[in-house]
């Protein structure tokens, strides 16, 4: 009897606690609804232009910044697909390190026009597979974008013209200053096989002060903090490196100690002092002069390693103390003696500087490749320097994915409003319900160089109709092959006949973008000449990763909520506690 009441869908079927959500609730609305608004929080950050947010998580930190993948990264989203924009956009920061933004941006904007479509009465099914042949088409097209390359890897001018432009997405007006450190810091460390390139040799140091045209960078590790003893400078030194505490060991368990005279007294600690002074001994006899310890240092320990010259640094960090183990070539020990050679490092100098009243040491290396690279920034507060760094680990990572493909395409909107138009057409000559899906897939890219636009203060319609006409008329003297690539629908042309065509469609690429500044009056710039270009596999990855994550969104049906774990809630404090009885 209990199982049949009215409005209780799988009454009986679970245990009591869940929340269900169906197709017949709008839980297909509901959902792009919730992925909407995380889409429309990050939206106003994107582009160089783009707002700050300030975040404050769960542990009262204050985080300042415009990078999309922290923001996510802070704030704990609890929509079921919600998060799963929030996972794609985390999926393109491990795979890129950048243009996290406009995954979920565009991903937010699919699901918008797939909200529009449904509502004129087309199937989710419809719509994903519609989605489906729009993005596989767009990543295609994207291949024939390209207009430069990073020719010279090892080349800092090179270099520095593909980090220009992801760097002006996150600190603008300081990206010609940062993308010089990060290609001579990247140049320091990069080894024989560019592809074998690892990011986290290198560092930053984020000191307090000055500006940031006062960062510098240093080949070698800095730590933020001066060496213990009296000794601060060695050059072409040998470094123990110490996981384990240099002092005097300790007894497992207590004891008393009877003492009757004075002399007994006196020599109590000899044995000890004996033993620290024989162990700093052997220290220096095999040729150390630089000991890195890991965790704490004995005040007899100090004595004794200052008395015999030695320099001493305290690094706590084991993430840092592995790192510099990387620098120098040495063996971490976990016992307290004399090392063998090989487990011996070489450092040729550390020394302590001061860098806007902070103490620092320095551990550099002479030749001309280092094993790490640090980038010393100076900045005004604490959360401008937090998010310069990412500036600048977003530059690092860039180089990371050069690396894999030095390809580039038009930045500022511009490869986004080319796609737009390329998809357009393939809507145009695709028979079916297919095609409203394709449209409103061409439509989404839009998003992007609107959000620019209006980001900078700009018109956004005004701006999208001039550079659609410029690209409309920079395409038109090649009506043959669109019409021959619209007999094929897709597919991408013959090999050989791309190969004679490839010089015309480099030339041909309409490299039209918003003009953040307006300094033509019109809105729009040739992204190619100002050298705002963006890297072809960044943005391979951001369309494709979006495409995937509103396409899996539409295909939810149904969200069945479990109830959380543990017990009852604890009572809250009583509303009425003021009122009288």
């Amino acid at each position: 009897m209990s199982l049949s009441i009215p409005n209780a869908p799988n009454s009986g079927l679970f245990k009591p606690g869940y929340q269900n959500y169906d197709a017949e609730d709008g839980a297909v609305i509901r959902n792009i609804d919730a992925c909407r608004t995380i889409a429309s929080t990050v939206q106003t950050s994107l582009g160089p232009y783009g707002r700050n947010k300030i975040v404050i998580n769960h542990l009262q930190k204050m985080i300042l910044t415009n990078d999309a993948a922290t923001i996510l990264r802070e704030l704990d989203v609890v929509h079921p697909a919600a998060k799963l924009l929030v996972m794609a956009s985390q999926q393109q920061e491990a795979e890129m390190g950048d243009a996290t933004n406009m995954v979920i941006v565009f991903a937010g904007e699919l699901l918008k026009k797939a909200e529009e479509l449904i509502r004129m009465g087309l199937k989710t099914s419809d719509i994903v597979q519609g989605f489906e042949r729009a993005g596989d088409f767009a990543l295609k097209e994207l291949e024939e974008l390209e207009v430069d390359r990073v020719e010279d890897i090892r080349s800092s001018a090179e270099l520095a013209k593909a980090l220009r432009t992801v760097i002006a997405a996150k600190q603008s007006g300081s990206e010609d200053g940062l993308s010089r450190m990060v290609a001579e810091a990247v140049l320091a460390v990069l080894p024989k096989n560019p592809a074998n390139f690892n990011v986290d040799n290198i560092r930053v140091v984020k000191i307090m002060g000055g500006s940031i045209e006062q960062s510098r960078v240093v080949r070698g590790m800095v730590f933020g903090r001066e060496p213990e003893g009296t000794t601060k400078k060695a050059t072409k030194a040998k470094v123990g490196v110490f996981s384990c505490p240099i002092d005097i060991s300790q007894t497992e368990t207590k004891g008393t100690v009877l003492l009757k005279s004075g002399k007994e007294l006196f020599n109590f600690t000899k044995g000890e002092e004996t033993q620290m002074e024989n162990i700093v001994k052997e220290l220096h006899d095999s040729g150390i002069r630089v000991v890195v310890a890991g965790t704490t240092v004995g005040e007899l320990a100090m004595h004794y390693l200052n008395r015999a010259g030695i320099l001493v640094i305290k690094v706590l960090s084991k993430f840092e103390l592995r790192r510099l183990c990387r620098v120098v070539g040495a063996t971490p020990l976990a016992r307290l003696g004399a090392p063998m050679p090989e487990e011996m490092g070489n450092i040729d100098i550390v020394e302590t500087l001061e860098i806007g009243g902070d103490r620092v040491t320095v551990f550099r290396q002479e030749n001309d490749q280092t094993r790490t690279a640090t980038i010393v920034l100076r900045g005004a507060t604490q959360n401008h320097l937090d998010d310069v760094e990412r500036a600048v680990d977003d530059g690092v990572n860039v180089v990371k994915a050069i690396t894999r493909d030095p390809r580039l395409v038009p930045g500022a909107g511009a490869t986004e409003l080319q796609l737009a138009q390329r998809i357009t057409a393939l809507a145009e000559r695709t028979p079916g319900f297919d095609q409203y899906a394709i449209q409103k897939f061409a439509e989404a890219f839009e998003v992007i160089p609107r959000t620019l636009a209006e980001s900078a203060g700009l018109d956004a319609t005004e701006v999208l109709a001039r550079l659609y006409t410029a690209h409309h008329n920079a395409s038109r003297p090649k009506p043959a092959t669109k019409s021959s690539k619209s007999k094929d629908a897709e597919p991408a042309a013959p090999a050989a006949a791309k190969n004679e065509d490839d010089d015309e469609d480099d030339e041909e690429v309409p490299c039209f973008g918003v003009d953040l500044d307006n300094s033509s009056g019109t809105g729009v710039i040739d992204a190619e000449e100002e050298g705002i270009l963006d890297l072809l596999v960044t943005k391979f990855w951001a369309i494709k990763l979006a495409t995937e994550a509103a396409r899996t969104v539409l295909s939810v049906d149904q969200i069945i909520v479990a109830r959380q774990a543990g017990g009852p809630k604890p009572p809250g404090p009583n509303p009425n506690w003021d009122e009288d009885d």
